[in-house]
């Protein structure tokens, strides 16, 4: 049974990280570089409609497995190493923002859309933008410290 726990948690990490990875890297440049704002904005909001409902899911079973593994291995956090903790502490704060992300900019981003305000829809992006990459960042020190931090 921990053998698929991990599994469910590291293809979680590696759908969500991957995931944002790809929309601020790669997405996002060119989006802004192709596309005019009445186009790209809707395309960002039906994007991230598609990836959040993934998000949903990982942020719902990365504790779940996340827990069953320190307890199953650890009997609880009491004997955990410093390497957990960090991915703990740290994948709860990246929990914590895209709740943020979800309920505030980017609902308030398709309450603009709705409203065809562009320009407080492109403002919202923005700070959707600014979120996702403090997220990544996160999500990415997360997986060195996931790969490396047994060995510290």
């Amino acid at each position: 049974m921990i053998a698929f726990a991990l599994s469910i948690h590291m293809l979680g990490a590696i759908i969500w990280v991957g995931g944002m990875f790809f929309a601020y890297m790669c997405l996002r440049p060119v989006a802004a570089e192709m596309l005019e704002p009445p186009v790209r904005l809707p395309l960002w909001s039906a994007v991230f409609a598609r990836f959040f409902n993934w998000v949903w899911l990982i942020v719902m079973l990365m504790p779940l497995t996340g827990y069953y593994m320190i307890f199953k291995n650890w009997d609880g956090f009491t004997f955990v190493t410093i390497d957990i903790h960090l991915m703990h502490v740290i994948g709860l704060l990246m929990i914590l923002l895209f709740l943020h992300v979800y309920f505030a900019p980017y609902r308030r981003m398709n309450e603009a859309l709705a409203a065809n305000d562009l320009q407080e829809a492109a403002r919202r992006l923005g700070q959707i933008r600014v979120l996702v990459a403090v997220n990544l960042t996160l999500g990415l020190i997360i997986g060195v410290i996931a790969s490396a931090g047994r060995y510290w």
